[in-house]
């Protein structure tokens, strides 16, 4: 009898956590909550990798196609929304099965929001102005500086989470991270079970390509174009996503179509590397190591163990 209520499945992206989930929730007979930043907005679906209709009929999933491209969404609306979706899940005593590789939602769903300090107006302007002078690379050197650790895990063109870091090492003289480390050590909000898929960081490449090319085949050009003929402009969250974002680029005639491929499975794997990053962070994953040949059936075999190990 498995008694686990609360499984949680990550990784970084294409490393199969998907179909492990969907095998998991079929034999569980549980439900699926995605934790995925992108997965929320409606008709984004071939460059979000979203799960197909045919498994969707299947099993049901929360927390996908919950808002429009042109709206703006935030972890804080996430947690809100993850919260209900678990309690309507617990009401009727399915299993919960968490999937997903955006590890700030991640950690929201596990220990609430992160609030750290407060905030501080002027330093928040005088920060954007050195930005818009000196360039976002010059601002995030600056944080390499003062909290190696948060730059290492904030991508170079996130100006909120840059001038967000600086910000609290201005307010507080410490780095951001190490409130963050405070926050984490707290107990999690629910009795997680925590399975993270790894693999060789070649093989994950070579996967992430493949997604990539599979992606374009598919028509992630003509999915972009669809959106960008919508009334409503898509919002600043929904154009900056990987796949998106480039193709915008494209049909803007910054690139060619194979440069436009190439930039994707770049910045894919540039995901992958801060992820990875993330990831190292969290204490209580039980990881398992997957082998270049493992199939889908054999990582579920590994994972039930370890379900069955803590149940």
């Amino acid at each position: 009898m498995i008694e686990k209520t609360h499984i949680l499945i990550a990784g970084v992206t294409a490393s199969g956590k998907g179909r492990l989930a969907f095998d998991m929730a079929k034999q569980l007979d549980g439900e699926i909550l995605s934790v995925d930043s992108m997965k929320v907005y409606r008709r984004m679906d071939i460059g979000t990798a979203k799960p197909s209709p045919h498994r969707r009929e299947q099993v049901r999933y929360h927390l996908i196609d919950v808002v429009e491209p042109s709206e703006s969404f935030s972890v804080g609306r996430y947690v809100a929304f993850a919260d209900e979706a678990i309690k309507d899940i617990r009401q009727r005593n399915k299993p919960v099965i968490g999937v997903g590789g955006t590890a700030l939602y991640i950690k929201a769903l596990l220990y609430g929001l992160f609030e750290g300090p407060g905030k501080d107006a002027h330093i928040r302007m005088r920060l954007r102005r050195v930005a818009n002078m000196k360039g976002l690379q010059y601002l995030h050197e600056k944080l390499g500086e003062k909290d190696p650790e948060a730059a290492q895990r904030i991508h170079p063109n996130d100006a909120k989470r840059i001038i967000r870091a600086l910000e609290v090492y201005e307010l507080t003289g410490k780095p951001i991270s190490s409130f963050q480390q405070q926050f984490e050590s707290q107990a999690a909000r629910h009795p997680w079970t925590i399975i993270g898929l790894r693999r060789e960081k070649e093989v994950e490449s070579r996967r992430i390509n493949l997604r990539a090319k599979m992606m374009f085949e598919k028509g992630l050009v003509e999915e972009v174009k669809a959106l960008l003929a919508e009334d409503k402009p898509l919002s600043p969250q929904a154009r900056a996503a990987i796949g998106y974002a480039e193709v915008i680029d494209y049909l803007n005639g910054q690139y060619d179509l194979d440069q436009t491929v190439e930039l994707v499975k770049k910045n894919t794997r540039r995901l992958a590397k801060n992820q990875r990053t993330w990831f190292k962070t969290f204490g209580n994953i039980r990881w398992l190591d997957l082998g270049e040949d493992e199939s889908p059936e054999q990582i579920f075999e590994r994972s039930m163990q370890i379900i069955h190990e803590e149940s």
